[in-house]
């Protein structure tokens, strides 16, 4: 176990943004949160869950169904619905993939300006690895009547249009994916299919900082903020003062790193560029470098 186990005593600047297994598994019966599963994987949460987890699928309940794009207002509302949640629910996510689709799908109820999210810090392997309960029971709360805002894509996310302006000012980017991506030995992660980008490399500028970096290998827990300040300001050269936008291939990984960023360090502008790789490497024209 990490030397600073218990999350107030790592230093982030947010605390209270993830919470432990030890909480959660104190909270369950509690009405004022919502426990939701978020995998890569869409086998894991009917083979097994936390007791009382809902489940929000990546594809089928975060992206609109025929355009490239998140869903929208009526949809969020709907999704939001079908949990039980209002306005004032606080909603803890976990997952596979040391909670990578986790901090996607609260970056995604950022948009809509539902901040009340947490995550259970190590997601679904330090459950399992500290032999806690799970179910295949489903669980269904009563329908809300949650109202749900516009959905804003100016405060966390960007557009490749903001990217090519942020290249030109030389502004701050981060690119999470493995080396081999970023240096264009490889246009997908390891053991991935193709997803489609022509070209291979990285940004002009951007600093390779993979996502998993940020947390510990024996458990998915992240690491304390001494240790982030490490990997993120003494490596790859940022400051709290800094704008930044990370990216990865499309969006997954990078949320990891924004919220690591925005959450665990504070910092006031960290922007997600979901069209990542899979669409700059497909852009005519755009500079890239290797």
């Amino acid at each position: 176990m990490h030397v600073l186990s218990r999350i107030e005593e790592r230093g982030y600047a947010h605390p209270e943004f993830l919470v432990s297994t030890d909480w959660v598994a104190e909270h369950l019966e509690d009405p004022n949160y919502i426990f939701v599963e978020s995998n890569e994987d869409p086998l894991l949460y009917a083979s097994g869950h936390i007791p009382g987890a809902q489940e929000v699928d990546w594809t089928r309940d975060l992206n609109d169904r025929i355009r490239r794009d998140y869903l929208g207002k009526d949809e969020f509302q709907a999704l939001m619905r079908r949990l039980g949640a209002t306005a004032d629910t606080t909603i803890i996510f976990y997952g596979d993939r040391n909670n990578w689709w986790a901090t996607y799908a609260a970056w995604v109820f950022h948009l809509f300006g539902h901040k009340k999210v947490r995550i259970m810090d190590g997601g679904r392997i330090k459950w399992t690895l500290e032999k806690r309960p799970l179910t295949r029971d489903v669980v269904k709360r009563a329908p809300s009547n949650y109202v749900a805002s516009e959905r804003d894509d100016k405060t966390v996310r960007v557009f490749r249009k903001g990217v090519m302006a942020h290249v030109e000012k030389q502004g701050k980017l981060i690119d999470v994916r493995s080396p081999e991506e970023y240096t264009g030995q490889r246009l997908h992660m390891p053991d991935y299919p193709n997803e489609g980008a022509l070209r291979g490399g990285h940004i002009t500028g951007a600093k390779n900082v993979p996502w998993a970096r940020a947390v510990n290998t024996e458990d998915g827990t992240f690491k304390t903020a001494e240790e982030l300040r490490e990997i993120y300001e003494a490596g790859a050269g940022l400051t709290p003062k800094d704008d930044v936008i990370v990216y990865c291939r499309i969006g997954e990984r990078s949320s990891h790193t924004w919220f690591a960023l925005t959450y665990l360090l504070g910092y006031p502008s960290v922007r997600n560029y979901d069209g990542s790789w899979t669409e700059w490497g497909n852009l005519v024209g755009v500079p890239i470098e290797r």
